[in-house]
């Protein structure tokens, strides 16, 4: 049903708004760390600006997919 479709479209897209804060929260927090481990991950500061980057992209598209999905009929 198009009800189901748009509740299933916002969780996902409330889903990557979550996945892409972690990973703008880890990535900035590598970055910082200057190339020390992250927990069992070692991380330089050049790779840490892959996770940030793609948290990023996940966030915006997270919130572009529940602001595009409407709540009418």
């Amino acid at each position: 049903s198009p009800l189901k479709k748009r509740y299933m479209k916002r969780t996902f897209g409330a889903l990557l708004t979550i996945i892409g804060i972690l990973g703008i929260i880890w990535g900035a927090y590598a970055f910082l760390a200057g190339g020390d481990s992250v927990g069992n991950v070692s991380v330089s500061k050049f790779s840490a600006i892959v996770p940030f980057g793609i948290g990023l992209i996940f966030f915006f598209a997270g919130i572009s997919l529940v602001r595009t999905t409407s709540d009418h009929r």
